[in-house]
C-alpha cells in the first residue's frame, strides 16, 4: 500500500500507525519487531485481560494439583504436597519474573532459543540456541499431550465409579484422549478469532469451579488432624530417606506450575507485549499459586486412608476423597467433571503455545520441514499446519498408551525436563552476563539490582526439580514403576542432535533476519 503526497517522515509514520491500529499493532510493538528483525504475521488479539486469562487457565494450577498429586502421597503425602508446593511456587515465582524480565527485553514468539542466542557468547550462541528451541518444542508437544490424556483418564474413572461392571481398558483412554484434541483443534482454528474472549471465559471458569470444589470439601468432608497434615510424613513409597522421598515428591508440585512461559510464546499477538507479556505471567504465578495452595491444604484435610485412597480403581486418589465428602455419586461426578472441563480448556492453551513455539522455531529454520510448518494462513492469520503438527504427534504418543502406560507416562514427563532446561538456558547465561557486569539491553520491564538473586534462586530450584523428574516414583523398581523420562529424554536428545549433525546446522543460524517493513506498506496479513 502506497501513501501519495506525503511530505514528511512523521506523516508517514503517523499513516503506517493508523494501518497497524487495525490489527492491533501499536508504535511500540513496532518498534519491538523492527529491534528483533521480525516481521508482523499475526493479528494482535490480546491485551493484559484476555493473556492473564490464556495464561492462568492454560497453567490449570489448583486443578493439576488434583490429578497429579500421586507422586507427592506416595512420597510423604500431605507433608510433601504442601512443602512441595510452597518449594516450586517460589521456583515458579522467580523463574517467572526472570523469564518476564527477558520478554520484555525482546518479546518474539520464539521465547527461550531467541533469547539464547541473544545472550550467549558468539562462539555457542547458534548451538545453544537451537538445542533450547528443540528442548523447548517437545516440552511444549508433550504438556499437550499430558493434558488431552488427564482429561480422558479422568472420564475413564468416572466411568469406573458410576459403572462396576466397566472394564478400564488403556485404549479407551486414547480414544478419548483423541475426543479431546479434536475440540482443542476445534477452538485454534475455527474460533480462532474470538479464541481471547473464550479465555476471559474460561477464566471465569477456573475461578467457579475453584469454588465448586473448595466449599464442598471443606464444608463437607470428614477432617484429618493439623499433626497429620502439616508434620506426619507417611512414605509409601519405600525409599529409606525422608528427604530423598520429599524431593522426588517434587514432582507432583512441578506439574502444577507448567507453562507460564506461554505467554512468551504468544507475544507477536499481543498488544504493547514488552509490558503486558511480563505482567501476564508474574500475575498468572501469583493468582494460580494462591489457588493452588488452597487446594493443597483442603484436599490434604478431607483425605481419608491414604492407602485406600492410592488403590481407588478409578485411577484417581482425588475421585475417591470426592466421594468420600459428598458420599454421593452424583456430587463427586459433578465435582470431577468440572475439573475434566477445565483441563480440557487448559488444552487449549497448550496446543497454542505450542504450535506458535513451533512455528517461531520452524520460521527460523530449526526443525525439519521449516518451510512448511512456519506458513501463515493468511486468511485466519494463524499458523495452520503448525497447529495440525502439533496435534498430529500428540496423537501418535497417544497411541503408545495402548501399549504401555509407562512408556507413555515417560514420553510426558518430558514436560517437565523439557520446558524447565528451556527456562534454565537462558537464566544461567543471564547470570553470567550479570557477574562478569557485561552490558545487558533490558526492555521497560526489569528486575534492577534484585536480578541476580532472583536468577541464582530460580537456576538452583530447576536443577533440583530436573534430577528428580528423572526418579522413579517408589522402590523396588521394576519394568511398570520405573521412570523411564530419562531414556525418553536422552533417546529424544540423541534424535535432536542427529538432526542438527546432518541437517540442521547447515540451515539454523540462529533467529534470521526478515525483510524489515517499511515505512508506508501494509503489513501482509
Amino acid at each position: 500500500m502506497a501513501f501519495d503526497g506525503l511530505e514528511t517522515t512523521a506523516d508517514v509514520i503517523e499513516k503506517v500507525s493508523d494501518v497497524f491500529d487495525i490489527v492491533g499493532f501499536t508504535k511500540a510493538d513496532e518498534a519491538d519487531m523492527a529491534k528483533q528483525n521480525k516481521q508482523q504475521q499475526f493479528h494482535r488479539r490480546f491485551n493484559f485481560l484476555t493473556l492473564l486469562s490464556f495464561t492462568a487457565a492454560t497453567m490449570a494450577t489448583w486443578e493439576a494439583v488434583l490429578f497429579s498429586n500421586n507422586t507427592a502421597m506416595y512420597n510423604g503425602g500431605p507433608v510433601t504436597l504442601i512443602y512441595g508446593f510452597i518449594f516450586c511456587w517460589i521456583s515458579a515465582l522467580t523463574t517467572a519474573a526472570s523469564l518476564a524480565e527477558m520478554a520484555s527485553m525482546a518479546p518474539t514468539s520464539g521465547g527461550q532459543y531467541h533469547w539464547v542466542s541473544m545472550l550467549a557468547p558468539p562462539r555457542y550462541s547458534i548451538f545453544l540456541s537451537w538445542i533450547t528451541g528443540w528442548f523447548a518444542t517437545l516440552g511444549w508437544i508433550a504438556n499437550l499431550t499430558a493434558g488431552v490424556w488427564f482429561s480422558g483418564t479422568m472420564i475413564q474413572g468416572l466411568f469406573v465409579l458410576n459403572y462396576p461392571s466397566y472394564v478400564y481398558e488403556r485404549w479407551h483412554g486414547t480414544l478419548l484422549l483423541f475426543a479431546a484434541l479434536l475440540c482443542c483443534v476445534a477452538v485454534n482454528t475455527l474460533l480462532g478469532r474470538i479464541f481471547p474472549h473464550i479465555e476471559g471465559f474460561v477464566l471465569l471458569l477456573h475461578i467457579a469451579g475453584f469454588l465448586a470444589i473448595l466449599i464442598p470439601l471443606a464444608v463437607m468432608a470428614p477432617k484429618g488432624s493439623p499433626s497429620s497434615v502439616f508434620a506426619q510424613f507417611t512414605d509409601v513409597a519405600g525409599w529409606n530417606s525422608n528427604g530423598l522421598a520429599w524431593f522426588v515428591g517434587l514432582i507432583s508440585s512441578n506439574l502444577p506450575f507448567i507453562g507460564y512461559d506461554g505467554p512468551c510464546h504468544l507475544a507477536e499477538e499481543v498488544r504493547n507485549a514488552s509490558t503486558v507479556v511480563p505482567w501476564a505471567i508474574i500475575c498468572t504465578v501469583l493468582l494460580n499459586g494462591t489457588l493452588g495452595l488452597a487446594i493443597c491444604i483442603a484436599f490434604s484435610f478431607t483425605l481419608g486412608d491414604l492407602p485406600t485412597d492410592l488403590m481407588s480403581a478409578t485411577g484417581y486418589d482425588f475421585i475417591q476423597v470426592f466421594f468420600g465428602a459428598t458420599n454421593s455419586h452424583a456430587g463427586s461426578s459433578v465435582m470431577t467433571a468440572i475439573l475434566i472441563a477445565l483441563v480440557t480448556c487448559a488444552s487449549f492453551g497448550f496446543l497454542a503455545s505450542a504450535s506458535r513455539q513451533t512455528w517461531a522455531f520452524a520460521r527460523d529454520k530449526g526443525l525439519p520441514f521449516s518451510g512448511f510448518l512456519s506458513y501463515v494462513d493468511k486468511r485466519t492469520a494463524l499458523p495452520l499446519r503448525s497447529i495440525f503438527f502439533c496435534t498430529v504427534i500428540s496423537a501418535v504418543i497417544g497411541l503408545i498408551n495402548i501399549g504401555s502406560t509407562a512408556a507413555f507416562n515417560a514420553i510426558v514427563s518430558l514436560t517437565i525436563a523439557g520446558l524447565f532446561i528451556s527456562y534454565l538456558t537462558p537464566i544461567g547465561l543471564m547470570i553470567v552476563k550479570r557477574v562478569k557486569g557485561e552490558t545487558i539491553e533490558f526492555g521497560p520491564w526489569s528486575l534492577g539490582r534484585a536480578g541476580f538473586p532472583v536468577n541464582t534462586i530460580s537456576a538452583g530450584s530447576l536443577i533440583i526439580s530436573v534430577i528428580f523428574s528423572f526418579f522413579p516414583p517408589s522402590i523396588p523398581v521394576t519394568l511398570v514403576t520405573m521412570n523411564w523420562s530419562c531414556l525418553m529424554w536422552g533417546g529424544s536428545t540423541l534424535i535432536g542432535l542427529a538432526y542438527y549433525a546432518v541437517r540442521g546446522r547447515k540451515i539454523y543460524h540462529g533467529p534470521i533476519v526478515e525483510r524489515p517493513i517499511i515505512m508506508g506498506e501494509k503489513p501482509d496479513l
